[in-house]
């Protein structure tokens, strides 16, 4: 079953307070009815107008709470567009058949957070800045964020870091394959932020280790390391993408209660290889840190004064390249 706890969140609670804490346009009754806690206000939802959208393999039900927002309907709308293109190009079809959007407007001039949930139908919730322009929503990332959850089946809480991690590391790929994002801005990011993920004094692996940097960036470091294995093992035939787009053809979404040996299981044999659940073996339960230095060096990553620059000489560029390659299709 789908367990209201078993929330996925990408902002911490004090923030989430603050927002609903803060003056908003929304009446006092309807703030509470919207923002009430960490379930998603299903029945509310049932009784706001909606507008479906039609995607590849689905259909997004789209609300929105009371409240002004300085852009259109139609300009939040085609942000929504945009961001369901690039979880659908990754995965190849929209991860869940239906899904409940809940667009709530908030103070301030960008995406506030974003909450997914699925025990009742898969449904994510999205605290939009009132002012928000539309440079803010083209250079967002929390929408396509939690789109990414709903690939996932739901997991076990010690297994947190697996659906935060792989929603860190697939979200901006995704974006570079529906031409979001380039591949430098991307990568420069996973230089800076990926030792966020390295394992500290008294780690006693991804499982059992629940801390910040361990949940996003250690479970974002597991899904780069099992990427590049896959496409080593395939000679760089197939990589994660295709290992999650086997979780999705075989029925799992975030709709669905697999624990996290079945998800690995089923990724590993979509593409015949035993990567992931060897990954697993190896991570879940003790501290492993990967020498990132030389991970950047063989994929011909080289941070120079102007920026980032690319070695295609480098012994992995060729896999660097296959990552962000848009899909064939």
């Amino acid at each position: 079953m789908n367990r209201p706890a078993a929330f996925r969140t990408i902002v911490l609670a004090v923030a989430m307070l603050a927002a609903a804490a803060g003056p908003t346009t929304f009446r006092a009754d309807a703030q509470s009815e919207y923002m009430r806690g960490n379930r998603m206000p299903y029945d509310a939802f049932d009784r706001l107008p909606k507008t479906a959208l039609d995607v590849p393999g689905g259909v997004v039900h789209v609300a929105f709470a009371p409240g002004e927002i300085a852009l259109s309907k139609e300009k939040v709308l085609d942000w929504i567009r945009m961001s369901a293109r690039a979880a659908t190009t990754y995965y190849g079809r929209f991860p869940v058949g239906e899904l409940k959007l809940l667009i709530v407007p908030v103070n301030g001039p960008r995406v506030r957070g974003g909450t997914t949930w699925a025990y009742r139908g898969a449904a994510i919730r999205i605290m939009l800045g009132r002012d928000a322009d539309e440079d803010a929503l083209r250079r967002d990332w929390v929408m396509v964020h939690e789109m990414v959850h709903l690939a996932l089946p739901d997991l076990a809480e010690r297994n947190a870091w697996l659906s935060e991690g792989l929603a860190v590391y697939v979200e901006p790929i995704a974006r570079v394959q529906a031409g979001d994002l380039t591949a430098a801005e991307i990568w420069q990011a996973m230089m800076r932020d990926m030792p966020k993920g390295l394992p500290e004094a008294g780690d006693r692996g991804l499982d059992h280790t629940d801390t910040w940097g361990r949940k996003y960036w250690g479970g974002a470091m597991f899904c780069l390391l099992a990427d590049i294995e896959i496409r080593k093992a395939t000679g760089n035939r197939l990589g994660l993408q295709d290992a999650m787009r086997g979780v999705i053809s075989a029925g799992g979404n975030h709709e669905q209660d697999w624990p996290i040996e079945r998800v690995l299981a089923t990724a590993d044999k979509a593409v015949g290889v035993d990567v992931l659940m060897r990954l697993y073996r190896e991570m879940g339960a003790k501290p492993v840190t990967p020498d990132l230095a030389a991970l950047w060096r063989d994929l011909g990553l080289r941070q120079r004064s102007e920026g980032l620059e690319f070695d295609d000489a480098a012994p992995l560029s060729a896999i660097r390249k296959a990552i962000t390659a848009a899909p064939k299709t």
